[in-house]
């Protein structure tokens, strides 16, 4: 089987399983999907000869975050059958929400320039966890530390979302 082959399975299986992520009913089915979307991306690291990169992938997201979504979705029970419809307000002020994210997020990609190119003559191998630990850390400093704030965030929000109202009395 070529390379090709197979990036392209695994790329069916990314589309298909981050699809049925977004469409399922089942939010457990959902987190499920989504699981088995970040192996098959883990699978496209691989393809990229990034071994490092593609373990750290599948310990970090298949493991410690979709823990946290699972946790979450225990604890906010969204099996419930009376669970409010949703107001078209709030359905439009989402998709316009989401356009905007969108727009600035393509707008990021026309305009950034590829890294790499500074590094190709170097002779450097970005396999070595050496390099990639001072690259990550000079050059995506911020990047690094905002990533690490969100995920401080999303902590105490699961935190906030768990906690039951104590009755007035």
């Amino acid at each position: 089987m070529s390379i090709l082959t197979i990036f392209y399975i695994l790329a069916a299986v990314t589309l298909a399983t981050g699809f049925m992520t977004v469409i399922s009913k089942n939010p457990i089915h959902s987190a499920i999907y989504l699981v088995m979307c970040f192996f098959s991306i883990g699978g496209h690291y691989l393809l990229f000869n990034a071994q490092f990169l593609s373990l750290v992938h599948i310990i970090v997201y298949a493991g410690a975050i979709m823990v946290l979504i699972l946790f979450t979705i225990m604890l906010m029970n969204l099996n419930k059958e009376n669970e409010p419809n949703k107001n078209m307000l709030s359905v439009i002020s989402a998709t316009i929400a989401f356009g905007l994210l969108c727009f600035v997020m393509l707008a990021t990609f026309i305009k950034a320039m590829p890294v790499i190119s500074e590094y190709k003559n170097s002779g450097q191998d970005f396999q070595s966890i050496k390099v990639l630990g001072k690259v990550l850390l000079n050059e995506y400093m911020v990047p690094f530390e905002f990533a690490s704030v969100l995920l401080l965030v999303a902590m105490i929000g699961a935190v906030l979302l768990s906690k039951k109202e104590k009755a007035l009395q």
